[in-house]
């Protein structure tokens, strides 16, 4: 027997969200994960309220939000909420009923404000990564480093020269470089750069990660405006994230990290450097490995294991949409940066802890 269309609405539903989600769905595994990161946040997200006055939204459901974004490519906040509105597996993850009101997106993004001031996302990546070393998925001896462009949310027309320039520049003895002379007024902090002679110059940030090679998990995930040196600057800042130097690990990372001092300063933290050499003609201003680090065992491992993080980055630009940010200055963009960061964490985790079990 055929069936009616007949369209008349329901007065009352009684199927909650929960019971529409399948029981497999990946989000699931992730939603547990982000809770229990969520509840080691609880002190910290007191400390950024006020104990009286209207209540906000749920720092919990914000930073839920946040996750789902990254997750699913969304690429503004309007487009979030529009879809939240009616998407069941949204409301049900950011922890929604049936009948509550979406936040409008103005309301939404003054809020993540407060979050980004309390640099919540450095403190959700430090709590993911708990629950990865606490399953024994993090190695604690062998990592890779490296560094990728962000491009910034500014134009190359809007740079222009400062009214107040230096009296010395940044460059070799004291050369006045571009970024002396001259800064953006869309956004102060990006710098024009390019990462080779044959691309053109873009205003852009560079984003840094160290991975463990185990199962490509990222252990530290930082932004610093762009430069020559900056790659190698972020890993020695990065380093005490992974390392407390007083056990020999591992690093391995491109030819860009060939550099007489740096390669020091790793060997003085107690890190075998596993870096790329250039090869042809010597170039004995950058330094380079010794016989024993060059033959270690492990060198050509770490070599083949730097796929992963440039799988991270690609991750990150296109999935989590940071091709091109649309945040304006450094700290906000490391905050969004290492939000997406922790959201491919969650989601490699979800996937591995079935295994480990």
């Amino acid at each position: 027997m055929r069936g009616t269309d007949e369209q008349q609405g329901a007065a009352f539903s009684y199927v909650s969200a929960e019971q529409r989600i399948a029981a497999e769905h990946p989000l699931r595994r992730i939603r547990a994960m982000t809770d229990e990161a969520l509840r080691e946040l609880s002190a910290e997200f007191d400390g950024l309220y006020a104990v009286g006055g209207r209540r906000s939204i749920a720092p919990e459901r914000l930073l839920r939000a946040l996750v789902l974004q990254v997750l699913y490519s969304r690429r503004s906040e309007r487009l979030l909420m529009e879809e939240m509105n009616y998407n069941l597996l949204f409301r049900w993850f950011v922890g929604l009923e049936m009948d509550d009101e979406v936040w409008d997106v103005t309301v939404f993004s003054k809020n993540r404000e407060r979050l980004i001031a309390g640099e919540v996302a450095q403190k959700f990546f430090t709590a993911v990564l708990k629950q990865a070393r606490g399953a024994g998925l993090l190695s604690d001896e062998h990592f890779t480093v490296d560094g990728t462009l962000i491009a910034a949310w500014a134009s190359r027309r809007s740079f222009v020269e400062k009214r107040d320039p230096p009296q010395r520049g940044t460059g070799a003895r004291g050369r006045k470089l571009l970024r002396d002379t001259h800064e953006s007024k869309t956004d102060g902090e990006a710098r024009l750069f390019r990462r080779s002679q044959a691309a053109e110059s873009r205003p852009s940030y560079l984003g840094h990660v160290i991975t463990e090679n185990r199962n490509g998990l990222v252990v530290a995930a930082s932004v610093t405006q762009s430069s020559t040196k900056a790659e190698r600057e972020a890993a020695l800042a990065m380093l005490p994230q992974v390392s407390d130097g007083r056990r020999r690990i591992t690093l391995g990372a491109d030819k860009g990290y060939q550099e007489r001092e740096f390669l020091q300063r790793l060997r003085d933290w107690r890190v075998v450097p596993h870096v790329a050499e250039y090869g042809g003609k010597p170039r004995p201003w950058l330094g380079g490995l010794r016989a024993e680090e060059r033959n270690d065992p492990g060198f050509e491992t770490s070599q083949k294991k730097r796929k992963r993080v440039e799988q991270v980055f690609g991750w990150i630009k296109h999935v989590a949409g940071l091709r091109q940010t649309k945040f304006r200055g450094r700290k906000r963009v490391q905050w969004m940066f290492q939000l997406a960061a922790a959201a491919l964490n969650l989601r490699r985790l979800q996937r591995l802890l079935p295994q480990a079990g």
